[in-house]
């Protein structure tokens, strides 16, 4: 086991929690997680450690929507998260911690700009569908993205915005990219070394914690102002990926 801080422990334990939730109730809160575990674990390490606790997060957001899934976009997304993949094994293969812990830096601020763009832009992308050729555009920055940084939902929110998806078919559709993708993720985290035994030892206290983040999603988003919630998620994602580009 990693020795850790007591103000370490709280920030993974809330980190845990938030992940459960942004499968289950706040899409794109995961990228608060991601900075969280960044920062206190060494950086390549963190994104094996962070993608066992997403799989079981993603094993809840499945069996809520199992019913609710476009298959046919998921096939035509899948060439290029393929390669996107491949792009961000090769990059984890040759980049040192220090490359990893700035290139989560940089992603985290690119994806929360492509969440306030899209936001803005939201009227106009649901006006229309998306053009030729942006499956392989996102699907491309969202397999790099998942595979450095497991972040790639605010880039695949907004191919399904754009492709003006049922609120049910948005949601079961990326519920199932995801785990699809994260699983798919697991063998080539284990050969870079970023999946190890101090990292399974840390899920297995953190399990519980995004258990009860997924099973309390939607009670939560039920009561809490989801707007101001999201603001308050933009804001501290800004402040870990600043952390971590310094």
């Amino acid at each position: 086991m990693p020795e850790l801080s007591p103000f370490a422990w709280v920030l993974l334990a809330v980190a845990a929690v938030v992940i459960g939730l942004s499968k289950t109730a706040v899409p794109g809160a995961g990228t608060l997680a991601v900075a969280s575990f960044a920062a206190v674990l060494p950086a390549r390490e963190s994104t094996g450690t962070i993608l066992l606790l997403l799989i079981l997060a993603d094993m809840f957001a499945i069996t809520m929507y199992v019913r609710h899934v476009n298959w046919r976009a998921l096939l035509r997304l899948a060439p290029a998260i393929v390669a996107g993949l491949l792009v961000g094994v090769l990059f984890l293969a040759v980049a040192d911690d220090a490359w990893v812990k700035r290139t989560i830096g940089v992603l985290l601020l690119g994806v929360i700009a492509v969440t306030l763009w899209r936001r803005r832009m939201a009227s106009a992308l649901v006006d229309g569908p998306p053009r030729r050729g942006a499956a392989a555009v996102y699907g491309t920055l969202g397999g790099f993205t998942t595979m450095v940084a497991n972040a790639a939902g605010p880039v695949m929110s907004m191919y399904f915005l754009a492709a003006r998806f049922p609120v049910k078919e948005f949601l079961g559709t990326a519920a199932w990219l995801f785990a699809i993708v994260n699983i798919s993720k697991v063998p080539f985290s284990v050969g870079l070394g970023l999946i190890t035994v101090p990292g399974l030892l840390l899920d297995a206290i953190l399990a519980p914690l995004v258990v009860a983040g997924a099973l309390g999603g939607r009670w939560i988003a039920d009561r809490i102002d989801q707007r101001l919630f999201e603001r308050l998620v933009i804001i501290l994602t800004v402040v870990g990926a600043v952390y971590l580009l310094i």
